[in-house]
């Protein structure tokens, strides 16, 4: 994680990240292993394929899987066409990437992979690319021409805190992890969360906003159950109302959530000048 908001100037709360109105924190104890200029293209591919030669800063650490272990990737940031951004240039870039699937494939170090990818355009990583005898199962957030969507955003419902002007979060992202967080994964399929989160992704109700959460790859690794890639938490069966799905998600394009972030900023700056000018003719 390229680690710039938990005590961002604009951050509210000081070294607290949440990604739901009554969320808890989630940066206390999470480990990172790659940080601000060490979060880079080259060491992405380095720590998937267990390279530590060729891994620049960081922890060191990589994914030194071996023939029965199963692999779990999610990765977050902005895309374009046959593109997902990295904070460090240059860019991931599909050819790319899907080389690196191969070569960690070749090596026989893997029993199963599933990848999760929010950004938008994410779909073009991997329409028309992506084979299907890797052993690799890949959904995305939207389909290879459109945006994915911001949700949990201010003026919206529901809306974050008060005291926040951007969104919370993605909206695949949050459907993903929240399934997770409200299912036992023992139990849940990797079919099972697809079909859930592409619903939630793409069907608001009264809303007429989503993208088309794609799949691609090896379609056959859908029958098992998710504990196997995403871990098992005992208590994830026994969650707080707070964090039961909405039937209605405001959302917005991610291309339009840097606007309505400075909109918020805006207003609330002139607010603070009308208060302030009230004060001073006291």
């Amino acid at each position: 994680m390229y680690d710039d908001i938990a005590m961002h100037e604009l951050n509210p709360r000081p070294g607290v990240i949440i990604n739901h109105p009554q969320g808890e924190n989630l940066y206390d104890g999470v480990p990172k292993d790659y940080t601000g200029e060490h979060v880079t293209a080259q060491n992405l591919y380095a720590v998937l394929l267990g390279d530590r030669k060729a891994v620049k800063g960081g922890s060191g650490k990589v994914v030194n899987s071996k023939a029965n272990d199963r692999i779990f990737i999610f990765y977050s940031d902005h895309g374009g066409p046959g593109v997902l951004g990295m904070p460090n240039m240059p860019y991931v870039y599909a050819m790319e990437f899907i080389d690196v699937l191969k070569k960690k494939h070749a090596a026989k170090s893997y029993k199963g992979m599933v990848i999760y990818v929010e950004a938008c355009e994410s779909g073009s990583i991997f329409e028309g690319v992506m084979p299907k005898d890797l052993d690799i199962y890949v959904t995305t957030a939207s389909n290879a021409q459109e945006s994915s969507f911001g949700t949990y955003c201010p003026g919206m419902d529901p809306s974050p805190p008060p005291e926040y002007i951007t969104c919370l979060g993605d909206l695949y992202s949050v459907a993903w992890m929240e399934d997770s967080e409200t299912h036992n994964l023992k139990r849940e399929t990797i079919s099972q969360q697809y079909q859930a989160v592409k619903e939630r992704t793409s069907n608001f109700n009264n809303y007429n906003s989503g993208s088309h959460v794609m799949e691609y790859g090896n379609t056959s690794v859908k029958s098992e159950k998710l504990y196997l890639y995403q871990g098992f938490d005992p208590a994830s069966t026994n969650f707080p109302p707070n964090k039961l799905q909405p039937d209605q998600m405001g959302v917005v394009n991610q291309r339009d959530a840097d606007l309505l972030f400075m909109w918020h900023m805006q207003r609330d700056q002139k607010r603070n000048q009308k208060c302030l000018s009230r004060l001073q003719r006291q």
